[in-house]
């Protein structure tokens, strides 16, 4: 089919979600929940062909890799969705003018949203689910890596929505060729918001070549800077936690910033990074003081391109800094503004940090790996806003939303 008419029957399907009522959004998100679980072994088989034509050291394989564990967490998260307060029809605000006629301003769909995103098919998942609560149907272009995977996630969904009389071009898939995406590109009239979700590379050709409205999301240069103050304890366990819990992940640690006095702690920073086998690019400083303790084969000196790069693997670079302004500055060079931490004992520089780095999330004493839609309470997330238009951090329902006028009256008119 002509990729417009498949734009087309997806702007028609958008518009009778107005129609429907949340409780009946309620209970597609729960059959398809169970759908889910119901299907796991064939989820998994055909998440297999994909993975079987990655290579496991790639740094994409973990997000794209599906198992039973995961799957549970997949559904666990639609029925969260699902049981939160539909964000549509709130009103923001309401007045009656001085002639009598009421003014609200209340919370509608965007109507329809599409998604560019890489190897990762639970964010199929996860954009349904959240577009549906929200009211807004979805165009779907994934990466040719996950096909399989998304190809049969889809199919589910569209058993569902048929199942309980909604049109299935409530969400379409697109294949995953350039064509396609091109098409998404240019598709006024059709497609309301473009939300990218990937690498850096990937949001940089959605925002250039795109003319439809983009959100830009998804890639995390992330620092955590050890102050002068910091405690060694909380040191150690916040940098191995934001770094080895999920090194694929756009919250996970890329620089340690340390400041030179206190660069005798480094050995027992980093001591628990080599359990993980996690390859450190240091600094001279940095690399002076671990040589002969990190392990060997472990250490490497840092170039310029190891600052301001996203590894997303267990993989870290190591700064050294003399003080806070120049940590700061580091900081603000380098970063994606997606999630930026401080550890330190001292609550004047922890406020300063809080109040002038510029980045989406901003933590003192914590790992970054929080920064998370389910983490922040918002259940799930369609990705992490590092722009300030709109939405930032974490965009769940609310940030779904736009809104209009509704002015009400009984005749009437505005005088010349």
């Amino acid at each position: 089919m002509d990729i417009n008419n498949k734009l087309e029957k997806v702007l028609q399907a958008s518009r009778k979600l107005n129609l429907i009522s949340d409780e009946k959004i309620r209970k597609i998100l729960f059959d398809l929940a169970d759908e889910t679980i119901n299907q796991t072994d064939l989820i998994l088989s055909e998440n297999q062909k994909d993975l079987d034509r990655m290579n496991p050291e790639d740094p994409k394989f973990d997000r794209l890799k599906l198992n039973s564990e995961r799957i549970n967490g997949i559904a666990a998260d639609i029925r969260n969705v699902a049981n939160l307060n539909s964000p549509v029809g709130k009103i923001l605000s309401e007045k009656v003018h001085v002639n009598g006629m009421s003014i609200k301003k209340i919370t509608v769909p965007f109507g329809v949203i599409g998604i560019i995103y890489e190897a990762r098919p639970n964010v199929t998942f996860d954009v349904f689910a959240l577009c549906l609560k929200s009211g807004n149907a979805c165009v779907l272009k994934g990466g040719s890596d996950a096909t399989y995977s998304n190809e049969v996630i889809v199919s589910l969904i569209h058993k569902i929505l048929e199942k309980h009389g909604v049109d299935k071009n409530t969400v379409c898939l697109l294949g995953a060729g350039r064509d396609e995406a091109q098409a998404m590109f240019h598709a006024h009239g059709y497609i309301d918001l473009i939300i990218p979700r990937g690498s850096q590379g990937l949001i940089d050709f959605v925002r250039k070549n795109s003319t439809i409205p983009v959100i830009e999301t998804g890639a995390g240069i992330c620092h955590t800077y050890f102050e002068r103050s910091g405690d060694v304890k909380k040191g150690k366990e916040i940098i191995y936690n934001a770094k080895t819990r999920r090194p694929s992940v756009c919250n996970a640690l890329d620089c340690l910033v340390i400041e030179e006095s206190r660069l005798d702690d480094l050995p027992e920073l980093t001591a628990r990074l080599a359990e993980d086998n996690v390859i450190i690019y240091a600094d001279e400083k940095a690399f002076g003081e671990i040589k002969g303790i990190y392990p060997e084969k472990l250490l490497f000196p840092a170039t310029e391109e190891s600052f301001g790069t996203e590894f997303l693997s267990l993989k870290m670079a190591v700064k050294t800094v003399k003080g806070f302004k120049e940590a700061l500055e580091h900081i603000s060079k380098y970063s994606s503004k997606h999630s930026e931490a401080i550890i330190s004992e001292d609550k004047e520089k922890s406020e300063m940090f809080k109040k002038l780095v510029d980045a989406a999330s901003v933590y003192t004493n914590v790992s970054t790996a929080f920064t998370d839609g389910a983490q922040f309470g918002l259940c799930a997330e369609i990705g992490i806003s590092t722009q300030k238009l709109h939405a930032r951090g974490p965009m769940a329902l609310e940030e779904l939303t736009s809104y209009k006028w509704i002015v009400e009256g009984d005749g009437q008119i505005r005088p010349k």
